[in-house]
């Protein structure tokens, strides 16, 4: 792997497909490769906290409701709360 200088990220960062792929199991997964990375935690917090990343909590909160670990009204909320989010961003993103 490159080495990278502390201000130079590498040109998949925060790219959630990349970096937190989905596994064969339907859950995402940080690949072998990134592992020696630097940037690895900031990297996999930028990709979350886009609408891609933001879309992949919306699923999360889908499986949790579906295995009982969460209420309709809680999973409601969540999901009202992200889609906010993404709007937003989708917003800043123009």
């Amino acid at each position: 792997m490159k080495d990278h200088s502390k201000k130079e990220v590498p040109a998949c960062f925060g790219k959630l497909e990349i970096v937190f792929p989905k596994g064969d199991d339907g859950l995402r997964h940080s690949p072998e490769s990134c592992m020696p990375c630097f940037f690895k935690k900031k990297c996999i917090q930028s990709a979350m906290n886009a609408v891609d990343g933001l879309k992949a909590k919306e699923e999360q909160a889908d499986r949790a409701y579906e295995s009982g670990l969460i209420g309709f009204f809680e999973r409601w909320s969540m999901k009202k709360d992200l889609n906010r989010k993404i709007q937003i961003k989708i917003k800043e993103s123009i």
